[in-house]
């Protein structure tokens, strides 16, 4: 079976890079690396050429591209209809980009169907969204508004923008701030692909705010750490922030609410799972 190295080699062909499709996939590039010089060698033929920092498809590579596509949808069709065809158990994936609206739906879904198999992937929106789109999940619960006819969204919940700061910054005398107070400090970012970042970046931008230093850090819960240890301030969702005695929650003058959205594939929005999953989302509104 060519599984694996044809997975290898779709994932190389969409991201150009073996670095970036060993990430996507979780592999190391050196695995990578065999397995497309393995399926290579063993059909005689270039599937990319190598050249600069990009590999590109040879002509090869581009007519064998859609006939993998097409595989690796039959297999992922497959594996989903075989997970939602028993009565009692199977297995749900969701993507999200925070717990804290999925969790209750969880309980709910599990308390449904007891013996059924839940995993519950967090990224950033982008990731979520990519992981849906390639059937990597069957859910995905994202902040991020997609415009895509492929897919049904609802509306799990709105919340608003606010500035967390520890207790001793110098901001956190304040209940409510405009953006432009922001001047000057050390701001917490999440990484590219971030709804949050998005929305944070064009309100600044938008009002003229000169930040200070911008540090990076890749996921919500290093940033609450961050701002625990007065390493910065942070704009985030109310809900994310933790109660805690260090931290103190200010208010941010036209910070605008941010939704969180469930999607799902069209495709199958009808099969068991995600079927029952969306209809207690739809009961919870």
């Amino acid at each position: 079976m060519l599984s694996a190295e044809l997975k290898s080699f779709h994932m190389v062909a969409r991201l150009g890079s073996i670095t970036q499709a060993a990430k996507k996939l979780g592999l190391s590039q050196p695995t990578v690396t065999t397995q497309i010089r393995s399926l290579e060698g063993q059909y005689g033929v270039e599937l990319f050429y190598r050249g600069g920092r990009r590999l590109t498809l040879s002509d090869e590579g581009a007519r064998l591209l859609p006939m993998v596509q097409k595989l690796l949808q039959q297999e992922a069709d497959i594996e989903f209809f075989l997970r939602n065809s028993g009565q009692v158990q199977g297995a749900l994936r969701i993507g999200a980009t925070a717990p804290y609206y999925v969790l209750d739906l969880v309980r709910g879904f599990r308390a449904q169907f007891p013996q059924c198999e839940v995993t519950l992937e967090i990224g950033n929106s982008q990731q979520v969204i990519e992981a849906l789109e390639e059937y990597r999940v069957d859910l995905a619960a994202s902040s991020q508004l997609v415009e895509d006819a492929r897919l049904t969204r609802l509306v799990l919940g709105h919340d608003p923008l606010v500035l967390a700061v520890h207790r001793e910054h110098p901001l956190a005398a304040h209940d409510r701030v405009p953006l432009s107070a922001l001047a000057g400090h050390c701001l917490l970012m999440r990484e590219s692909g971030s709804t949050t970042r998005v929305l944070s970046e064009t309100l600044l931008r938008e009002a003229g705010v000169a930040l200070g230093p911008l540090l990076e850090i890749g996921s919500r819960e290093s940033i609450r750490e961050a701002v625990l240890r007065n390493i910065g301030i942070s704009i985030i969702a109310r809900h994310e922030v933790p109660d805690n005695p260090q931290l103190k929650v200010v208010e941010l003058e036209g910070a605008p609410l941010i939704a969180e959205y469930l999607y799902c594939l069209k495709e199958r929005r009808q099969a068991r799972l995600p079927a029952a999953f969306l209809e207690l989302a739809r009961n919870q509104l």
